[in-house]
């Protein structure tokens, strides 16, 4: 069973309906950033998610559906960057960053302007190279693990 779904709601408008300033800005420097590393279209996948590409998750438990391979989504509080191998792969990127708070497979960023984003860009290749690998099935929890080569 699928937990989202590629929408075909438009991915401009939902960015220009954005009411922070801030996030509208950021969510416009993700769309190019991560359509350059993954050279995917976004598309909406329910209502609030931009997603990059697709891959195919069953875990142990006998749960699978498919999710972006990469995605954001412009939140009130923070712009959140999905990471479906976890943010516990990258310790080393995160220690060069910039401001950011995490939660298992979430980056939450407030400003584009406090991190690096070359740093950025290297996280979200990567993630989205191990998730649309067609190997990955894993939960972002267990990120350390099993990971494919770089």
């Amino acid at each position: 069973m699928a937990t989202l779904s590629a929408g075909d709601g438009s991915v401009h408008a939902y960015i220009e309906a954005v009411a922070s300033p801030i996030r509208r800005r950021d969510a416009q420097t993700l769309l190019e950033l991560i359509a350059r590393v993954t050279g995917e279209a976004p598309k909406l996948w329910g209502p609030s998610i931009i997603g990059f590409g697709t891959y195919h998750y069953k875990y142990a438990s006998g749960r699978e559906g498919d999710a972006p391979a990469a995605g954001f989504s412009p939140r009130k509080a923070a712009t959140t960057v999905y990471l479906p191998d976890g943010v516990g792969a990258y310790p080393d990127q995160l220690a060069r960053l910039g401001e950011y708070s995490t939660g298992v497979g979430c980056l939450y960023l407030k400003d584009l302007e406090k991190v690096d984003l070359a740093v950025l860009e290297e996280i979200i290749d990567s993630s989205y190279r191990t998730a649309a690998s067609g190997v990955f099935g894993n939960r972002a929890r267990d990120s350390d693990r099993d990971r494919p080569p770089s």
